[in-house]
């Protein structure tokens, strides 16, 4: 087991062990980062957790809303801090973004927090996905060869694969989105783009009614040494898939 997964199997385990006990829980988190996968989640979660008004969960990615929801809200709330008024808590799951059920369970069961959504140019996230997959040791193929199967991959189903091989799928914004607009309503999703994050950190924080700090100078991500840059010709490749996707993106973001 890699070492992200035995500590999340740690963290689970202890969640059990509170939730089981009648030991004070904290509340429910105030807000989420809800994704994407790769487009600058865990430099976001440390930024905010670094904030004085807030106090983290356990650790990033809990996928509650998407993987363990049938652990019950016990379970979740034994992942927070037991917390006083005026402190916040979060937590950041990326596949929360792309799960079809994740947005309705969230937002029904935090009917007043609110969500960030993060996303990236889309070709380039595919192929940091990519990248990812090969490092954790989930990904065989070459780039081109990975994209080819990756409709197949799909359709066999299961969470494993929709993780792992959803290069293209996982760019394809629009519809992520509009599922949580639809769920939560749009004035309680903010969504920034990867390269707008420094710029408009005073903005979130305002969104999450937090007092204004300085923006963060260290960016935090796990990038894959050494790696080529993305082939020119798998760019124009995904450039025309993602097209349309692009244009329904820009138009959903210009609405509000």
């Amino acid at each position: 087991m890699r070492v992200d997964g035995l500590r999340r199997a740690v963290r689970s385990s202890r969640a059990y062990g509170k939730a089981v006990l009648p030991l004070p829980l904290g509340r429910l988190p105030e807000f989420l980062i809800v994704g994407g996968q790769r487009c600058g989640t865990t430099s976001l979660y440390r930024y905010l957790a670094a904030h004085p008004s807030v106090r983290p969960a356990t650790g990033k990615e809990l996928q509650f809303f998407s993987l363990h929801h049938g652990r019950g809200e016990r379970w979740y709330r034994a992942h927070f801090p037991v917390r006083p008024p005026g402190i916040r808590s979060f937590e950041a799951s990326p596949y929360y973004l792309f799960d079809p059920g994740a947005a309705a369970r969230a937002a029904a069961m935090l009917p007043g927090s609110r969500f960030v959504a993060l996303i990236r140019d889309p070709a380039e996230r595919a192929y940091s996905h990519y990248l990812h997959s090969v490092a954790y040791g989930v990904e065989s193929l070459p780039f081109a060869e990975a994209l080819d199967a990756e409709p197949a991959r799909l359709a066999a189903g299961g969470h494993d694969a929709r993780r792992r091989y959803s290069y293209v799928a996982r760019g394809k914004y629009a519809g992520q989105l509009t599922r949580w607009f639809d769920a939560a309503g749009r004035d309680r999703v903010l969504v920034l783009r990867t390269e707008e994050l420094t710029a408009r950190y005073a903005e979130v924080l305002a969104f999450l009614g937090l007092e204004p700090r300085p923006v963060p100078a260290e960016r935090h991500t796990r990038r894959a040494a050494g790696a080529p840059p993305l082939d020119e010709r798998l760019r124009e490749r995904l450039d025309a898939e993602f097209a349309d996707d692009r244009r329904e993106v820009d138009r959903l973001l210009a609405e509000h």
